[in-house]
């Protein structure tokens, strides 16, 4: 069998990193992660870090804003993933840089983890200038040839699961729900430590390459109306139901403050207007994971809820 590549994680600290660093040392892969000097030496990672070393990962010291330490980490591995924050987005045309001088690196898989950038029609802001972003990071990695995978894992349950998607509440409801729109688009909800289990996966198969790589197992796909009835069911009550029009959501967008105003403009791309399920993946352009990996034990939505009981 083929050894396994060699990955660099950027952005491997990170709330999504974490997990998919994980993945990566469990599933058996020679795995860095690009660690900044003062990182290294500050507190607020160092449990994290001290955890990743006790699993075997390298620390890279290097920086994404920095050239020449990108170009010599990038060339000890053969695949670089990048999960790096919103506010290092656009900084991704330098890991790209790096890669193209490197000139070793047999896949690119650029800070995605949410819905497809390329099918996101009806989308507002504040969102929608991250998806113009995360979609000008890939037009570059096409129009430099490199080899990519973008991975579409749409909403972490850690995000949007504790509170049933109440903004600002602490706990799942127990008396009233707020459903925005008319609860009726499906979305896909998605256990963090699985995402970084698909991902890997998809790290060496040739039937990723080049592709949109969509994580939509069947049992994590969701209405809004769907996941209160689930939750009804879970907790033997009815709940009474508020429905907040299209107008009002995108009027309260406006008047919300940062960062209210990005939480309801991301319910609004995927509970109002559908982006996550209102197209077919096509062979041409797309893969679902747990088509490929049917062996892959995931935790189901209902699975993820017992916890809230």
């Amino acid at each position: 069998m083929a050894s396994k590549s060699k990955i660099l994680f950027i952005g491997g600290t990170g709330y999504i990193g974490k997990f998919t660093v994980e993945a990566s040392v469990k599933a058996g892969h020679p795995t860095f992660v690009l660690v900044r000097e003062s990182t290294i030496s500050g507190p607020s990672k160092s449990q994290l870090l001290d955890h990743f070393k006790n699993l075997g990962v390298n620390l890279v010291i290097g920086d994404v804003l920095n050239h020449e330490s990108l170009v010599k980490a990038i060339k000890q591995v053969d695949v670089v993933i990048s999960t790096v924050g919103h506010t290092l987005l656009a900084d991704q045309v330098k890991i790209i840089a790096a890669i193209k001088e490197a000139g070793n690196v047999k896949r690119f898989f650029p800070s995605e983890f949410g819905n497809d950038v390329d099918r996101v029609e009806g989308a507002v802001e504040p969102t929608k200038s991250t998806y113009d972003v995360k979609a000008k990071i890939r037009r570059a990695v096409e129009a430099e040839g490199i080899p990519y995978t973008y991975v579409e894992s749409y909403c972490f349950d850690g995000y949007f699961l504790p509170n049933l998607l109440q903004p600002e509440a602490t706990a799942p409801p127990r008396d009233k729900v707020v459903i925005f729109g008319d609860g009726n688009p499906k979305a896909v909800f998605n256990k963090e430590d699985d995402i970084g289990t698909y991902t890997i996966k998809a790290v060496d198969d040739p039937r990723t390459l080049n592709k949109n790589f969509y994580i939509q197992p069947p049992g994590n796909i969701y209405s809004f109306n769907d996941l209160v009835s689930l939750w009804e069911r879970k907790i033997a009550k009815t709940l009474e139901k508020e429905y907040v029009s299209e107008e009002q959501l995108l009027k309260n967008i406006q008047e919300a403050a940062p960062p209210h105003n990005v939480i309801l403009s991301i319910y609004h791309s995927a509970f109002v207007k559908g982006v996550q399920t209102n197209f077919k993946i096509e062979q041409s352009f797309g893969v679902e994971a747990s088509q490929l990996y049917p062996d892959v034990k995931y935790t189901t939505v209902d699975e993820y809820l017992n916890q809230f009981v």
